[in-house]
This record gives structure tokens, sequence and C-alpha cells, in this order.
């Protein structure tokens, strides 16, 4: 049996976001993923011994950790945003059953009631400030990252749907859009300012190619809220980071989980997205969503997570092959997991669909 991921890939950000604006079918797969679990990154590290000769006691060790494992997995990039730039929200933790499971446990954020449920909170809520946040971790990529790699810009903004679901709470949120809206707008408002302004800082950076939004707004059959409501207090957010991202040269990616079928039409045509990420077996498969909507955006990964905890090699090989042999042709896309590569994933069951995408 020949080992996994032995044929090498080179990284080249440049076609890499060819494929992303679809100029035409690119000559091998480019990979992406929204991130890797920790576990599953030092699994990767343990297996293929990619930390040997590292020092650990390096304070830019994370940054290299990052572009050795990135690389050798076949990724033409790293994600990074800005740092300490954390929303203080309501948690409640459990048992992290998972093979690799998260130290500490799983934590879920409290869906009842957030931080935020009145005009008193509110003012006292202690927001992050993107002027004080650290660039410590994206100036080092600017002057170290190899030339064959970008950045790509994300984490701790363009989060607007879930931010008010968290900073609220779901529950609250849901009765707070009938009677209390002006509160709901105001956190919108103020969150607006802080993405602008952290999106700004951003693209300071030559080396950001990429900004990557992530905000889920659905579950299985629909939105978690009403369409119209998405329209005035979330998509508004989106349509701005697109646009500065445009405004730059850079494409403007989305990561949605759940069923958006309501509001497609508003984020290729209004938002003007140009990949959308995050697709699950039981509400559309990449390959249908391809069908639908490849002439018009950019389709990532879609390998279905539960598939991937179940499913055999020669399983996740036809899958993988049958899903880039529909929708590689004319670029606009890229091989990946439906969602992330979360640390119950079996770690062989990733790499066979990372090794199935070299050899494609």
């Amino acid at each position: 049996m020949k080992t996994l991921l032995e044929k090498k890939i080179t990284p080249d950000w440049e076609k890499f976001i060819d494929c992303i604006n679809r100029k035409g079918t690119p000559e091998r797969v480019h990979n992406i993923e929204l991130f890797l679990d920790g576990e599953i990154q030092n699994a990767v590290c343990e297996k293929f011994n990619l930390l040997d000769g590292f020092n650990g006691d390096d304070p830019y060790f994370n940054e290299k950790k990052q572009v050795q494992i990135q690389r050798f997995l076949g990724y033409d990039y790293v994600r990074m945003g800005l740092e300490n730039m954390d929303f203080v929200l309501s948690f409640s933790t459990t048992e992290d059953t998972a093979k690799r499971g998260h130290n500490g446990g799983r934590s879920f954020i409290d869906e009842s009631k957030g931080p935020i449920t009145n005009w008193m909170e509110f003012d006292k809520y202690p927001w992050p400030d993107p002027e004080k946040a650290s660039t410590r971790a994206m100036e080092w990529y600017e002057k170290n990252l190899p030339d064959d790699m970008c950045i790509i810009g994300s984490g701790g903004f363009a989060h607007p749907a879930e931010h008010l679901m968290w900073l609220m709470g779901y529950e609250t949120i849901c009765y707070a859009l009938y009677d209390n809206r002006d509160l709901v707008k105001a956190i919108y408002d103020k969150l607006m300012k802080i993405y602008i302004a952290s999106i700004n800082i951003i693209l300071q950076f030559d080396k950001v190619k990429i900004i990557w939004g992530s905000d889920d707004m659905g579950f299985k059959t629909g939105t978690l809220i009403s369409p119209d409501d998405l329209r005035e207090f979330v998509l508004p957010s989106h349509k701005k980071m697109a646009e500065i991202s445009h405004e730059h040269g850079k494409p403007y990616l989305l990561h949605s989980c759940g069923n958006l079928s309501d509001i497609m039409d508003d984020l290729i045509n209004d938002v003007h997205i140009d990949a959308k990420h995050s697709f699950e077996d039981t509400i559309e498969q990449v390959t249908d969503a391809k069908l639908r909507y490849g002439n018009e955006i950019t389709l990532l990964g879609g390998i279905d997570v539960d598939f991937l905890c179940n499913a055999n090699e020669k399983d996740i090989r036809k899958r993988v092959r049958k899903t880039l042999e529909i929708c590689m042709p004319g670029g606009g896309y890229c091989l990946g997991t439906g969602n992330s590569v979360a640390n119950y994933i079996p770690l062989e069951s990733y790499l066979i669909m990372l090794d199935e995408g070299r050899s494609y």
C-alpha cells in the first residue's frame, strides 16, 4: 500500500486564487479548510514527524508550526486575523467524547441568555477594540511566510449573525427582534464599526490575498432568523466586507452553515460573495450546488463530515473523485470537508481525502 500524501505538492497562492476566481480548470486540485482542530494538527505532526528540530520555546513556534503543517498537507495559505479580539460570551462546557478530545471538554454558547439582554448590559459590555488588537502573528507571516503562500484574513470579524446570537442568546434575540429591535440595531451598529476597523487593519498586510467571513445563519431546513431580519441586521455587514475586499482586489469568501436557499440570491447578487463554504449532505451536496450556482460563485469543500466519520477508504476515494469530476472543470472549486477538520473525524479518513485529491 502506498504511503498517504506520498505525492508532493508545492503551494502556489496565485493559481489558488485563479481557481477561486474561476479562471479556468486548474492544473491540480487546490485544498481549503476553515480550520483544523488542534488535536488533528498535533496528530498530523506526530504521524509525519513534522516538528523534528523545532524549538517549542521559540516565541514564533506556533506560526512556524502552522506553515509546516499547511505546506505538508498541500494548502496554499495560512489563515490569520487580529489577535486579542475575543468577545466576552456565556459558555457551558461538557465532556468531549471524541477519541482526540479537547482538553477541558467541549464548550457551547448559552442559547438562552447572552451577556447583552438589555440596554444596561449593552452600555457596560467590554467591546474589543481593533486599534488595541495585536498584529504580532500577521507581522511575522508578512516577513517570513514563503513567497508561494498567502494569508487568508479571517477570524474575529464578519460574524454578524453569530455575534448577535452569541451576545444576546438565541432565545433572547428571537424575542428582541419582535419587541426590542432598537437594541438589536445598536449591537449590530457596534459590530459593524469593529468589523470595518478590523478588515482595514488586516488589509494593510500585502500577503493577505483573500478575506474569509464566517457566519452560521441557518439550520437543516431554514435560516435561524427570518430572511427579512437577516437582510436588515446581517447581510449588509457581509456586503460591506465584500465591498472593502473587492476595493483591494481580494475575493470575499463566506462560510455559513445551514439551509440558506431563501437568501442565496441575496448573497450572490447583492452581497456579492465570491465563494460559499459549508455543505452538509442532509441539506445540499456540493455537487448539486456546483450545478446550480457554479457559473456565479465558487464552491468550497463539501466532503460531508458525517460521511468522513463513517465511510471506508474505497468510498471516500470514490466520492472525492466524483466530486472533482463534477466540480473541477472551469475552476471554482477547492477540495475540503463540508465544514472543518473536527477532532472526531478519523485522521486516516481526512488524509485519504487529501491523498485522492493529489492523485486526481
